[in-house]
């Protein structure tokens, strides 16, 4: 008997001793021994390829931002669920509109879900402008960095584009410049 056998369940497997398993493998055609010894290398380049990719530090932000940005948009639902949608009904009436439908041929169409679902994606819309991206921009240009003054510029006498004033040769046609 070349191996033995155990029963596992329903699956047989067998077990070659070392000496013919390796005698089984030298045996394969050269190129599916080469395939086999290629792919375990390529597939261990994508591994750490794959590693590298989600240790470097835009794709560990981005996580982040998802996470954050799934708990904030909890709480701009909650704003506007609660307490914008309750305003606006109290001030024009109700405001849903998941009664309105037609049917063609049998088939119903919620014509009413479909503007309830726009309504509330605007009221989402602006109250993330309102209170998320108004307030923030207001901060950046009250204590942003403010912005550089350009450096001075001269033009070039040969190509005529413009050069740095302090420039001693034009970056476009290499000609020297007259100090300035």
């Amino acid at each position: 008997m070349l191996g033995s056998a155990h029963e596992t369940g329903t699956v047989t497997q067998v077990t070659w001793p070392k000496a013919r398993r390796h005698a089984c493998v030298n045996a394969w055609p050269p190129l599916v021994r080469e395939r086999r010894a290629t792919n375990t290398r390529k597939d261990d380049k994508v591994l750490k390829d794959f590693g590298k990719f989600i240790m470097r530090g835009n794709v560990v932000d981005l996580a982040v931002a998802v996470v954050i940005g799934a708990a904030f948009g909890a709480i701009v639902t909650a704003l506007v669920k609660d307490l914008i949608t309750p305003l606006i009904a109290a001030i024009v009436g109700k405001p849903d509109f998941s009664a309105i439908a037609f049917t063609i041929n049998n088939s119903r169409f919620a014509v009413g879900d479909f503007i309830n679902a726009v309504i509330a994606f605007l009221l989402v819309a602006a109250a993330i402008y309102f209170f998320v991206v108004a307030p923030v921009n207001a901060m950046n240009a009250r204590f942003g960095k403010q912005p550089e003054a350009p450096a001075p510029v001269r033009e070039c006498p040969e190509c005529l584009s413009e050069v740095p004033a302090a420039a001693k040769r034009c970056k476009f046609c290499t000609s020297q410049l007259a100090a300035a």
